[in-house]
């Protein structure tokens, strides 16, 4: 009965899901072209962020984002993520506004609302079996994790906030992370890690906490 019910949830979700991001783009379209105008101007061309992204199941997609970082230029100085930020980047970021592009993954089926966020490819051989569950759902454009913390809670916490909602995903839940989540870009919490600018990077959770794999 609980894997049906499951099943039954996971289906409704797709459905708000599909509803939700068509309903979006066509609304909010208007803004995603001054956006991406903006960066072209600010930040040049591409205006869209490309990358890898390990989703359901593990398996790679293409998550889209509004640029927030020049690009590299070595003779300029410009080779971290801090020197690439720019003022208007920042303010993307913070206000989440790079985040929207993501919306045409959500319609495509590669993302979700609601889920765990989608990390980067090369920490799927650093997970345990456990954290690895967190790739059971599709992934989110925000989650327990972002609501609880975002990048500055700790990655043990993180992925212990994803299996969380792994194994209690429900509509109730989903619609309290979403209203959460106003909140929390409202008050532009938790945008980065201690002493980075966006998040940290994840090396395991071993090696995280000092412990053995």
């Amino acid at each position: 009965m609980h894997e049906a019910r499951r099943t039954r949830t996971l289906r409704t979700k797709r459905l708000l899901d599909v509803v939700g991001a068509a309903t979006a783009l066509v609304v909010l379209s208007p803004l995603l072209a001054v956006i991406a105008a903006l960066v072209a101007v600010r930040l040049g061309r591409p205006v869209l962020f490309c990358q890898d992204r390990p989703g359901l199941h593990g398996e790679t997609f293409t998550i889209l984002k509004f640029r927030s970082m020049l690009e590299v230029d070595p003779a300029r100085g410009r080779t971290s993520d801090a020197s690439r930020l720019t003022r208007f980047g920042s303010l993307l970021r913070s206000s989440s506004l790079d985040e929207l592009p993501s919306l045409w993954n959500i319609l495509r089926g590669d993302m979700s609302f609601v889920g765990p966020r989608p990390s980067l490819c090369r920490y799927l051989e650093l997970y345990t079996a456990e954290e690895a569950r967190r790739h059971h759902v599709l992934p989110g454009l925000t989650g327990l994790a972002q609501v609880r913390g975002r990048n500055a809670l700790p990655w043990p916490e993180r992925l212990r906030s994803d299996i969380e909602y792994v194994d209690t995903v429900s509509l109730g839940l989903d619609a309290r992370i979403l209203l959460r989540t106003v909140g929390v870009v409202i008050r532009r919490e938790g945008i980065n890690a201690p002493d980075h600018v966006s998040s940290d990077v994840f090396e395991g959770t071993a090696v995280m906490t000092g412990g053995s794999r």
